[in-house]
């Protein structure tokens, strides 16, 4: 994704023709992309902390125009998460921008007792009255990319998506195919609707801090 400011060019004629169909069918009232919330998913009233020590941990800031959820956990653990349904069959990919800022130093994902993130993004699926199915997006810091780890009891599948120290304090823009994601983790081929996203920056395992932010939540059309 192109950062605020930056012009982006329409290529060749297929890149053109591709755009202009993404164009056609957002006028047709068939968007490409759903944001998470309008303007982007990222403002502070739609995300609450899974527990009230967890409200210092999560703020909402803005940089050059960009509205994004900041996470700054000093020796934490709680996630903030964000209601908001769609539907997977239509809209199969979860598309976000994330930026690390700082890694909790000695962290781990493979080791329960060092299993803290910069950066963690869940796909929250409804299971039970009581419970939740999860897909967990991981930046690690040095867990090698693809890793699949689960935790929960197997509730929580999470995928290794990035890896290391570099692009600290730079956006990144995402995609990952929830659909495919949960049919594969979790052995079928029955996908209920998404209730929700959740973000995790935590340092609590390792007794250090992690801050990281998030930005620009969308489900959208493969």
């Amino acid at each position: 994704m192109a950062e605020p400011g930056r012009a982006v060019g329409l290529g060749d004629r297929r890149q053109r023709h591709a755009a202009l169909r993404a164009v056609v069918r957002y006028r047709q009232g068939v968007p490409h992309c759903r944001a998470a919330r309008p303007g982007g998913g990222s403002a502070g009233a739609d995300w609450k902390p899974r527990k009230e020590a967890g409200r210092p941990v999560y703020s909402v800031r803005e940089e050059n125009g960009l509205r994004f959820l900041h996470a700054d956990s000093r020796g934490l653990g709680i996630q903030a998460a964000m209601e908001h349904e769609w539907d997977p069959a239509a809209y199969p990919i979860l598309a976000w921008s994330w930026r690390p800022l700082e890694f909790p130093p000695g962290s781990d994902e493979r080791n329960a007792k060092t299993n803290d993130s910069a950066l963690a993004v869940y796909a929250v699926f409804p299971h039970t009255s009581w419970s939740v199915k999860s897909v967990k997006y991981v930046w690690s810091r040095v867990a090698p990319v693809g890793t699949h780890l689960t935790s929960s009891a197997g509730l929580t599948q999470v995928r290794v998506l990035r890896s290391g120290t570099q692009g600290k304090g730079e956006w990144v823009e995402e995609r990952v195919n929830v659909l495919e994601d949960y049919r594969k983790y979790f052995g079928t081929t029955e996908v209920p609707k998404p209730a929700g996203i959740a973000v995790l920056t935590d340092a609590d395992d390792t007794g250090s801090s992690a801050q990281g932010d998030y930005a620009r939540f969308r489900a959208c059309k493969p």
